[in-house]
């Protein structure tokens, strides 16, 4: 991996200063940081190449139109899928979720089916399985979560029955770091005849992720958590599931004829992207992807493993704080609170001195509602932070812990 300072420097963010302070940026989990490649591929596309893809014959459009379609192929590579075509654009992880929880759930389940999903899941992977279940009349089961901050795997195999039609986990959570056995809980649900999606929006970005060795059948992320622009996501689905499921939105380039008597569709991937999708932002992921292939994903979950390690020591060193979420595999995410003081009068003080860290439920409120708490701060680092950094958050929280205690 390049030194730390030729990395920090392709961040034009991280050298700008807050209320007169150096920035300690450590609310990754909420959305990255983009580096300078993508921020000049998007300026560049505006500037010289922008036109509508798949809709015209000129130099332009078609420009765009490979360009769009050439991302499909790197999204593909870099997440192991088999083929192109499994490759689906969408607004990000949210729409990804609520797009198979409408099209798959429209075809595949029906009154009394069962949907799990887990205790530590991100709102996004909660309400649009609790819309269908509405929707439908269908009932959601939960897998339960320990001390530790893991699930309870033990307890799945209760959990299925002959009307589960589907299994929606984090790859991650948003909350506790936990990095969950996922190749484990595919396998049990695949026995059971269950397929899975997997929410990897706080996984892909951490480590390597390769979809046809997990062999779950959904898996989605947003863009802007893997260092590209915001609005951009993708969803891979097995190709059958994408062949079996209903479209989600009517529109223009999902089609293939249309007529006042019946309209005729697209074949997967475009059967899913009605109307003029995000393609500067999908590009511009493009070129996210490239500077994290550059770079190395090992290299990347190594160095953000030692910088976990090293804020746990160090937030530990301070009296009254307790930390949530100790498992065994956990990435880059520390939550934390300490003594009676609440999260957000922490947050607010640590912005004062130039900290940006995340607090309250964090879109997780049962989770956070399980431990009986009403949030936590959230510390969530990226490779391009620093021990410095690291020391600077601890000195911060120290300091609040003065004004505050």
């Amino acid at each position: 991996m390049k030194d730390i300072r030729d990395i920090r420097a392709d961040f034009p963010i991280l050298s700008r200063t807050v209320y007169g302070k150096p920035l300690v940026y450590l609310d990754n989990g909420a959305t990255t940081q983009k580096p300078g490649v993508v921020i000049e591929t998007l300026e560049r596309l505006y500037r010289e190449e922008n036109s509508n893809i798949h809709r015209g014959v000129h130099h332009l459009s078609e420009r765009m139109t490979s360009l769009y379609e050439e991302t499909r192929h790197k999204v593909q590579h870099f997440i192991g899928a088999a083929r192109p075509q499994e490759i689906v654009f969408t607004a990000g992880t949210t729409a990804a979720i609520n797009l198979v929880a409408y099209s798959f759930g429209e075809r595949f389940v029906g009154e009394g089916d069962e949907i799990i999903i887990t205790a530590m899941e991100h709102h996004a992977n909660i309400v649009p399985w609790q819309m269908l279940c509405e929707r439908k009349g269908a009932r959601l089961r939960v897998l339960p979560v320990d001390g530790r901050g893991e699930l309870r795997i033990e307890l799945l195999d209760t959990l299925f029955s002959e009307r589960t039609r589907l299994m929606a986990v984090t790859q991650v959570s948003n909350v506790l770091g936990t990095v969950n056995p996922m190749r484990e809980i595919i396998a049990k649900a695949h026995a059971a005849g269950v397929p899975v999606l997997v929410d990897g929006a706080q996984g892909v970005q951490h480590g390597v992720t390769d979809v046809r060795q997990l062999d779950c059948d959904f898996y989605v992320f947003s863009g802007h958590k893997i260092y590209a622009p915001t609005g951009i996501g993708v969803l891979y689905a097995k190709e059958k599931w994408l062949e079996a499921m209903p479209p989600w939105q009517g529109g223009g380039d999902m089609i293939r004829r249309v007529t006042f008597e019946k309209t005729t569709y697209q074949d997967p991937p475009l059967k899913f992207e009605a109307g003029t999708m995000n393609y500067a932002g999908a590009i511009a992921l493009g070129a996210a992807l490239d500077y994290l292939s550059s770079l190395g994903m090992e290299e990347i979950r190594e160095r953000e493993n030692e910088l976990t390690q090293y804020a746990t020591r160090r937030l530990e060193e301070i009296p009254g704080l307790r930390i949530y979420g100790n498992a065994t595999e956990k990435i880059s995410v520390i939550s934390f609170l300490v003594g009676e003081i609440h999260p957000s009068d922490m947050g607010m003080i640590l912005d004062k001195l130039g900290i940006a860290v995340r607090t309250g439920h964090h879109c997780a409120e049962p989770l956070i509602d399980h431990y009986s708490i009403p949030g936590t701060v959230r510390a969530s680092m990226a490779f391009y932070n620093t021990q410095e950094e690291i020391d600077i958050l601890v000195e911060g929280v120290k300091k609040a812990v003065e004004m505050l205690g």
